[in-house]
């Protein structure tokens, strides 16, 4: 590992975590890894970039009755001999292969996708999930999309729904549960700026830095 550490960052919707995260990596000097690994990912696969991101932060066809289980055709004939169709659980195993291998090569800062269970194994890893109430939550969102309370709720629910499927059950652990990370913070508490200050204090303890 040459010393590289990894930055696992869980975050809910409109809780300002990936604005958080970007601060975080800038401070620090690292890479910052989000929707970026679909992009990584679809070179190294071979793949058509549009099939990872339809199957972006999905769970299974088993776990979710088909709703978000869709198999998808490959673009490339034999891509995977004997085989005419991707699962999502393939879609997740090569981009969990595309965040060890970054975190074998360098420090950096992955934004959801199950990386803090990818790289549980890693020897130096924090892992910190950004939660904020639900008020705070639909008021960014409405100023980020331009949209109402009820399509920010709404959107919200959504992606509530969507992540904590796809993380419990590929990490067989539960999303969002302070037993599950290092450390977690609602960003509503200290606001952006006081989160990220107090979360790089904690990183820098945790890793030694």
């Amino acid at each position: 590992m040459n010393g590289n550490y990894v930055i696992n960052l869980g975050r809910q919707l409109g809780s300002g975590g990936k604005e958080i995260g970007e601060r975080i990596a800038r401070d620090f000097h690292i890479a910052i890894y989000d929707k970026e690994l679909i992009r990584l990912a679809s070179q190294e696969s071979g793949l058509g970039q549009e099939f990872f991101e339809q199957a972006d932060e999905k769970a299974s066809k088993s776990l979710l009755g088909g709703l978000f289980g869709t198999r998808f055709p490959f673009i490339t004939e034999g891509a995977i001999p004997g085989n005419p169709y991707l699962s999502n659980d393939t879609f997740f195993q090569i981009q969990s292969e595309v965040i060890r291998r970054l975190a074998e090569e360098q420090s950096c800062l992955f934004v959801g996708r199950c990386a803090d269970y990818i790289l549980r194994d890693h020897p130096r890893c924090c892992n910190v999930f950004i939660s904020a109430t639900p008020e705070a939550r639909i008021e960014r969102l409405m100023r980020l999309h331009g949209i109402s309370s009820q399509a920010a709720e709404a959107m919200m629910t959504k992606a509530d729904k969507r992540r904590s499927s796809y993380y419990n059950f590929y990490s067989n652990k539960t999303w969002g549960a302070a037993s599950t990370y290092h450390l977690c913070v609602d960003s509503t508490s200290l606001g952006i700026e006081g989160t990220v200050r107090f979360v790089e204090e904690f990183i820098i303890r945790k890793l030694k830095l």
